[in-house]
């Protein structure tokens, strides 16, 4: 029983190492969202911080078209953070046996 246990606690041990490894992978991402065919793009760290922003001129002329294209650019780049993270956290709890359900992290 006591090798269970030590065992469980590698796995434990392992899982925090990759679950900190894979929040300094999402930290690092740059992704970079887009609306209008390209007029305006918003280009987001990976903790949601909004590095850039670049809106083509055309765009100005409506600035109510202007104010939907900024956000929907923003969305797509959160979008698309979310969809990396995902992904890097599946690939970092692969293999471990999890309960069904249970998603990482809590």
């Amino acid at each position: 029983m006591r090798g269970n246990i030590a065992q469980l606690m590698q796995q434990a041990q392992k899982l925090q190492e990759n679950m900190q490894r894979v929040q300094e992978e999402v930290a690092a991402l740059e992704v970079t969202g887009t609306a209008g065919g390209g007029m305006v793009s918003v280009t987001l760290g990976g903790r949601m911080d909004c590095r850039k922003v670049r809106i083509d001129p055309a765009a100005l002329a409506d600035p109510e078209m202007a104010e939907d294209l900024i956000a929907a650019a923003f969305n797509d780049a959160v979008n698309r953070i979310q969809a990396a993270s995902q992904e890097k956290m599946a690939a970092a709890t692969a293999g471990l046996p999890l309960p069904p359900g249970m998603k990482l992290p809590f």
